[in-house]
């Protein structure tokens, strides 16, 4: 696609990119959008940027830093930093099994949420339609808004699609922020979001003098590979080989003599899930044996700003680096570190 891109488009290569990204690349990701999140919107409301961190950038910018961010606990970290660092206030709020709730974000002064509801990381928690319309209820006092991250929902392998928060928002107050780092590959640094109406006008009167941060090239190779049904058909093949992965990892997990020593959570959890672990070792310790035997965990409580609200002895595993081969071999390696 880069040849065939760099033969055919010469002369649209040179061309400067628009802010928001080159607009062929924005209507292949406004199909895809509709193809497999049900959503419905113009290409005019998609920005594209180079990693979603220059997004979140970018929303600063917009909804100001004078605003009061909130994000769930547990999370990723580095989304604390990327606010922070760049002028904003905020917090982490602890989150229940259903998501961000309501009923503790009234008890707080708040403006934005960043919240991931279809997916969360790292519990694999999905929101459920009724607390949804909580927090959309939530959003339309004041000058609030959401920001949904659906990052890794490509590869949800169990039970049917779930609509996107900002398809069952008619406010105008939820961000769509997605990216192609985790369904291609992270180097590439292409990410998009999607903009209500409202705000992508004021982006573009207030911001529209910035420069796009992706290459043209980058842009019309991903657009043709996604018009092509290219994209397509690779989420595919990987969804099922991800699928088979985890069934083999499960089942290998399941079989050993020794697996009452474990439990499995959130099995439906897309690329991870959660090990239980009954172990009267620390977390510190026993992640280090695990390493010590090739194999690496990451406790639950590292994700946590609260540590003391995170469940001992549990651990995220992340399977999709692991070959079918690996899998005897890392099963067997994990039971080991929990021989005492």
């Amino acid at each position: 696609m880069m040849r065939h891109t760099m033969s055919e488009n010469q002369a649209l290569l040179l061309t400067k990119s628009p802010t928001a990204g080159i607009y062929s690349l924005r209507c292949a990701i406004a199909e895809h959008l509709l193809r497999f999140r049900g959503m419905h919107i113009q290409p005019e409301q998609i920005i594209i940027g180079a990693g979603t961190e220059y997004l979140y950038e970018l929303i600063i910018k917009l909804i100001g830093r004078d605003k009061i961010y909130c994000l769930e606990d547990p999370g990723y970290h580095k989304l604390q930093r990327i606010y922070t660092d760049n002028g904003a206030c905020c917090f982490s709020l602890p989150i229940d099994q259903q998501g961000m709730s309501v009923t503790a974000l009234n008890a707080v002064r708040c403006d934005v949420i960043h919240i991931s509801p279809s997916h969360h990381f790292p519990t694999g928690i999905i929101t459920p339609v009724s607390r949804r319309y909580e927090l959309l209820g939530w959003a339309t006092s004041g000058q609030r808004y959401i920001i949904e991250d659906d990052y890794d929902t490509e590869f949800r392998l169990v039970g049917k699609p779930i609509p996107s928060l900002f398809s069952m928002d008619m406010s105008s107050k939820v961000i769509y922020m997605n990216t192609f780092s985790k369904s291609l590959t992270s180097t590439i640094r292409i990410s998009y979001m999607v903009l209500p109406m409202p705000l992508m006008e004021e982006f573009n009167r207030r911001l529209g003098y910035l420069s796009c941060t992706v290459s043209t090239f980058e842009q019309y190779t991903l657009a043709e590979f996604i018009n092509q049904g290219y994209f397509e058909r690779h989420i595919n093949r990987m969804r099922n080989n991800y699928k088979k992965l985890r069934q083999l990892l499960l089942k290998e997990l399941l079989a050993h003599p020794e697996h009452d020593k474990i439990q499995i959570l959130q099995q439906a959890s897309g690329l991870y899930f959660l090990l239980k672990i009954n172990t009267t070792l620390s977390d510190r310790d026993l992640r280090s044996r695990l390493q010590q035997n090739g194999v690496h965990l990451q406790s639950l409580q590292h994700y946590y700003q609260n540590r003391q609200a995170a469940p001992e002895h549990t651990f995220v595993v992340n399977y999709s680096s692991l070959t079918e081969k690996d899998i005897p071999r890392a099963v067997a390696a994990l039971f080991d570190s929990l021989a005492m």
